[in-house]
């Protein structure tokens, strides 16, 4: 007697229409390997389980608006000799999190510094920690546009809600009114709160130039470094233009010839 059909109700009926994609294969070890009813069930359940918190994780990457899929095992240390690989897997632990301490990572451009943050965000989202990754201009341009549709409270609450916050790119242009205020509220906000990673091509003495208000500067500077993690990435960019093209070659690559 097929029970198949019967089974497959009742699963979708608990939620667990998931065990059906295993179902036959753990059926037939099951038989093969004699296994009792118990550890048949707990095969099921062990499948289920994985199968839930895969797609957990999916669903965070997916909301982490991740640039790529940058992570740890993809950086290149040897690249980076003088960089202190004790403190990246330190904070690869997601310790900092629980502290509830910020990470600064800086050093010029091209070096990993974006690589780094979105890595570090990667091992949170494994973690079962919500993440939002954004660069500062496109974060404080999504905050403004909230003033005109009614919708700011919403937005702002989102940024301040996250497990963890990454904005890239902090001072790479200039932050005038009402963007360095706004700047300024998020960080209060979740100043001791939950932590923020920031990327920057600035030194760290130079993080208060971004500001036109140095009163401003001055506040959101000193609650960003406020028991934070120091991070420079040092050496030359690792980025490589692309070989000039020949000018007198076809679309097809090969040389152009004139006419007779």
């Amino acid at each position: 007697m097929n029970l198949t059909p019967q089974l497959t109700t009742k699963l979708k009926q608990l939620r667990l229409s998931g065990i059906l994609d295993t179902l036959e294969v753990r059926n037939r070890q099951a038989i093969d390997q004699k296994l009792s009813y118990t550890e048949f069930l707990m095969q099921l359940a062990t499948d289920e389980v994985d199968r839930r918190e895969q797609k957990k994780l999916t669903t965070r990457l997916r909301r982490a608006s991740f640039r790529s899929n940058k992570t740890l095992e993809g950086f290149d240390f040897d690249a980076r000799p003088r960089l202190n690989r004790a403190l990246i897997y330190d904070l690869a632990t997601c310790s900092f999190i629980e502290e509830r301490s910020n990470v600064l990572i800086v050093g010029p451009s091209g070096v990993g510094k974006s690589h780094l943050a979105q890595a570090l965000g990667h091992v949170a989202c494994r973690r079962g920690y919500d993440v939002l990754y954004l660069s500062t201009t496109k974060m404080l341009a999504h905050l403004n546009a909230g003033r005109a549709d009614g919708s700011y409270e919403r937005r702002f609450a989102n940024l301040t809600r996250a497990d963890l916050l990454i904005l890239d790119d902090f001072g790479l242009k200039a932050l005038r009114p009402p963007s360095d205020e706004d700047f300024h509220e998020l960080i209060a906000e979740r100043h001791e709160r939950n932590p923020i990673i920031i990327t920057s091509n600035l030194d760290f003495n130079e993080w208060g130039q971004a500001f036109s208000n140095p009163l401003l500067a001055s506040a959101t500077v000193d609650r960003l470094r406020d028991n934070a993690h120091c991070l420079v990435v040092e050496g030359d960019s690792g980025r490589k233009p692309r070989a000039p093209s020949d000018s007198s070659s076809g679309k097809n690559g090969s040389k152009s010839k004139s006419r007779e």
